[in-house]
């Protein structure tokens, strides 16, 4: 599937990839929990950094959301391994060499740079609900801001998902 055909509120494509640190993340594993899931182009690189240092610096209050963060490239988890490491990264980073999942969330592309063309990762965030449902998806991001509008989606979705309870209770009242 491709980004144009995931849409919100569209069952998230499973997967199984391996973390920087030789961990196997599963997105079954994560039901019950929200989860932030980035793409990315390539380690280390000037916008890559950005936001991944971004995200990290915004850990605790993506935390307080009950939010998981997990970044995804085609890097092997070694490079995975570095990265982290030379910027204190403490979210799992995973490695799809492959591409398939970022195949199956549709956010591998042909893109083109000096006249060349090129299949990569075109930058794109998903938020998946406790259900495994894609709540809200951010194509082409730019960084700068990225992570608040993240923040924001989250905390709106939280206050939304709060006013449900009651709604949901006097609609089974009515129906008993």
């Amino acid at each position: 599937m491709a980004v144009s055909t995931l849409k919100e509120g569209m069952r998230a494509p499973a997967f199984s990839l391996t973390a920087g640190d030789g961990q196997v993340v599963r997105l079954a594993d994560l039901r019950g929990r929200r989860v932030v899931l980035y793409f990315y182009p390539k380690d280390d690189t000037p916008g890559c950094t950005k936001e991944a240092c971004s995200f990290q610096d915004s850990l605790a209050r993506l935390t307080k959301e009950q939010a998981v963060v997990l970044g995804v490239s085609c890097d092997p988890a070694a490079s995975h391994q570095r990265f982290a490491k030379k910027f204190h990264l403490t979210f799992p980073l995973l490695s799809d060499p492959d591409a398939a999942v970022c195949k199956a969330y549709g956010v591998y592309k042909q893109k083109s740079m000096y006249g060349r063309t090129y299949w990569g990762i075109e930058r794109t965030t998903f938020l998946i609900d406790e259900r495994g449902r894609i709540a809200k998806i951010f194509p082409k991001v730019s960084v700068e801001g990225h992570t608040e509008a993240v923040l924001d989606a989250l905390r709106s979705r939280a206050q939304s998902a709060s006013a449900t309870p009651s709604a949901t209770r006097s609609t089974s009242a009515r129906r008993a």
